[in-house]
């Protein structure tokens, strides 16, 4: 099974569309919702029925952007509202980013006047490709509980906001996150979330998955259905992840490479210090340390 990619790797061949390609390209198209409802309902664990797509932040300022990421917002049956965002390289300050992102979904799908009755519920679906935060697990959810200081108990709803709101629980009111740490599994699929992380991670979708939503995929997310035209522009999607992994880690890589060669010289310097505080000659010092003469009296 595929693992997170390093310098040079290329996402593994297969014969089904990349998921984040998918979503730019297939996954708008009405006809083609059973998948995303497929796969929503097998993460939620609850039917979803998708409605319509909504404006998001498809539109990228930059190249970079371009290629890097792609979400799409999506209202179900009961007007709640999902963001779904795969994010291919590294963005260090993401759990921001995702508060942001439901933050502002709050506030723009509230009509001026409206009561606070009428915030929608937002789901904050993350298909990450990169080490986010540390953990163990693949998969995290992130609720908002209002917890007693003293006693330890879950704040409820009062029986009467329960039937109005129709919801059980006060955490069902608040946003909701989930974060899929795809590069993460390196296992045998054993459960339909776990079917759908594999078709993310590799591409590929076995002939022994049932996960609600694969089946579509398998039908509407083949190479073979893509013109020649959609073709090349795929590939070139693909080689741009490609050259979008290598840049982060050739910067890493020579970041790591600069704070190696600083770290010496700060050692040099402090070498030369104490030596020239035992009022050891500085040509015996530049000697020593290969600093310059002029680099030790400035000490």
């Amino acid at each position: 099974m595929k693992k997170e990619n390093g310098k040079g790797d290329e996402p593994m061949p297969s014969n089904y569309i990349r998921f984040d390609w998918a979503m730019k390209r297939l996954l708008r198209n009405k006809a083609n919702f059973a998948v995303l409802e497929g796969f929503l309902t097998t993460l939620l664990n609850e039917k979803i029925v998708i409605q319509k797509l909504l404006e998001s932040e498809s539109n990228q300022e930059d190249e970079f952007d371009k290629y890097n990421r792609v979400d799409m917002l999506a209202e179900n049956s009961k007007g709640e509202l999902i963001l779904i965002e795969v994010q291919n390289n590294n963005e260090y300050a993401y759990f921001q980013r995702m508060l942001f992102g439901t933050s502002k979904l709050v506030t723009e799908y509230i009509n001026r006047g409206e009561g606070y009755d009428k915030v929608r519920k937002v789901y904050s679906v993350n298909i990450v490709y990169f080490s986010l935060g540390s953990g163990k697990d693949i998969v995290y959810h992130g609720k908002t509980e209002f917890r007693g200081i003293h006693q330890g108990d879950v704040l409820e709803l009062t029986p009467f906001q329960k039937q109005t709101f129709k919801v059980d629980s006060v955490s069902q009111l608040y946003p909701e996150y989930y974060i899929l740490k795809v590069n993460d599994f390196n296992q045998v699929a054993r459960s339909p979330l776990e079917e759908w992380i594999y078709y993310m991670n590799t591409g590929d979708i076995p002939d022994s998955a049932t996960a609600p939503g694969l089946d579509e995929a398998r039908q509407r997310l083949k190479l073979d259905r893509m013109t020649k035209e959609e073709l090349n522009a795929y590939y070139r999607h693909l080689d741009n992840i490609v050259i979008l992994r290598d840049n982060i880690y050739t910067e890493r890589a020579e970041g790591r490479a600069e704070g190696r060669a600083e770290g010496r010289m700060e050692e040099k310097r402090e070498m030369a210090h104490n030596m020239k505080s035992l009022n050891i000659p500085l040509d015996t010092i530049s000697q020593v340390t290969g600093l310059s003469i002029e680099e030790i009296k400035s000490l």
